[in-house]
């Protein structure tokens, strides 16, 4: 896990300055996502189970502290106050699985000003990169229904932690496993895999390569048969599951990894249902995304599961998220930022799905925490004093949590395709508390003799 050096310059150096000016009142940050990136019709909450972990670890050790003395920066008196530093403040957040949309936050942080200060960067960190993959992820779900999809991306990720994250979050998306092992032993995700083609390129012959794979991984023998010749390998996999059916062991599928995918596969289906092996299953790999997926579904392609990696675990077509950690409270004041283009919402505030008639959201309320509107809250308090409040979710309730969310959408918002905007209506009485602040504004910025 990271320490508390992981973070931008700029945090440390207002610790410091909030430490000389005495200010430690309570600050309330929230973090939401100004707006939708092309062709996404919503958001996925994840990571909040990494951020509340680094939550409650958050310390300066010895060394970290020694290391920021060298650099002639900090005060000695501030050096010394940051050896009892903890996060002892609260956070309300969205369950992992919730869907969003912009302006709503989807995690708020409550705690004396330097404690909720230096948190923003890694808690940004956490929540951005998660959401964004859960987010591409889930579209290869609603793809290809029914499908097996496994996380292939750990190699081209930005990163070992980028890979480890973006497997859970994947399956956290709808995923049905990864290949990345240490997320099946850090996540309890089911590990799926195959074969490299350098292992058949160092056989002489293909169908040695395929038997002596099948009788070292005899519960798991998914064989890669495009190395040289995809529909020739299919008939050499025909005569070698012979072989190996007489010693009790059984090829689960054949995997294709280049070409015309739904061309090779239907040939190589052909050619296993003619031997009687309606059983091995076809599975596809090959910089696969959910509008190749789309593709492969609509085109009918007898494939049984898809391997996605880079283009998921990079959000290839949408990156990064316009997003921000915002202060909308000090000292029990609320307080907003007006920056052209960059506004944000004064105050703590609640979001409220309502549900139609017809058992579907029609819209959210953006509210202040305690205003009276009707609708199901989503922002839940998960921490206090600096602890967790009851035990964490399993990854297995959140994709649950997921799941219950799209059977509620509208199903224009399920589509891959761009639809109409989700409702987010602003309540009366964060309209009011946004006037009242801007008049607030307004005033302290006349100068005298203003009229």
């Amino acid at each position: 896990m990271f320490g508390p050096l992981l973070t931008d310059l700029y945090q440390l150096t207002m610790l410091q300055a909030y430490f000389d000016a005495g200010m430690d009142a309570p600050a309330s940050f929230e973090l939401f996502v100004r707006k939708l990136p092309e062709r996404r019709n919503f958001l996925v909450a994840a990571g909040l189970a990494q951020v509340v972990q680094f939550l409650e670890h958050l310390r300066f050790d010895p060394a970290e502290i020694a290391w920021l003395a060298q650099t002639r920066r900090f005060s000695s008196a501030f050096l010394e106050a940051l050896r009892d530093f903890r996060f002892r403040g609260e956070v309300w957040a969205m369950r992992e699985g919730t869907i969003f949309f912009p302006d709503e936050p989807i995690l708020r942080v409550t705690a004396p000003i330097p404690q909720a200060q230096l948190v923003e960067t890694r808690v940004v960190n956490l929540l951005h990169y998660q959401t964004v993959v859960a987010s591409k992820a889930v579209r290869c779900v609603l793809a290809a229904p029914g499908r097996l999809l496994v996380d292939f991306g750990l190699r081209r990720a930005h990163g070992g932690e980028a890979g480890l994250l973006s497997a859970r979050a994947s399956y956290l998306a709808g995923f049905s496993g990864t290949a990345t092992v240490q997320a099946g032993r850090d996540f309890d995700i089911p590990l799926y895999g195959t074969m490299a083609h350098s292992y058949v390129q160092a056989f002489e012959d293909e169908t040695a390569a395929f038997e002596h794979f099948a009788r070292s991984q005899p519960g798991n023998t998914t064989l890669l048969i495009d190395t040289y010749d995809t529909e020739a390998a299919a008939r050499k996999v025909v005569r070698v599951a012979a072989a190996l059916a007489r010693d009790g062991i059984g090829v689960k599928a054949v995997r294709i990894d280049s070409g015309d995918l739904a061309v090779h596969a239907t040939r190589v289906r052909a050619i296993l249902d003619a031997a009687g092996l309606t059983q091995v299953g076809v599975f596809a790999s090959g910089n696969l995304d959910e509008d190749r997926l789309r593709a492969l579904v609509a085109a009918g392609a007898p494939i049984d599961g898809y391997g996605v990696g880079t283009r998921m675990n990079t959000a290839a077509d949408a990156p990064f998220l316009d997003c921000a950690y915002k202060l909308t409270e000090y000292d029990g004041v609320p307080r907003r930022k007006r920056s052209e283009g960059k506004a944000n919402w004064p105050g703590r505030k609640q979001v409220l799905r309502c549900i139609g008639q017809d058992g579907l959201a029609q819209g959210d309320v953006l509210a202040l925490q305690d205003e009276h509107v009707a609708g199901e809250p989503l922002l839940e308090q998960v921490m206090a004093a600096g602890m967790r409040i009851g035990p964490a979710p399993s990854l297995q309730a959140c994709r649950d949590r997921l799941r219950q969310q799209l059977a509620l959408l509208p199903p224009a918002l399920r589509e891959l395709d761009p639809a109409p905007s989700f409702a987010v209506q602003i309540s009366p009485g964060l309209h009011a508390l946004t006037r009242a602040v801007d008049d607030r504004l307004d005033a302290s910025a006349m100068e005298p003799g203003d009229v």
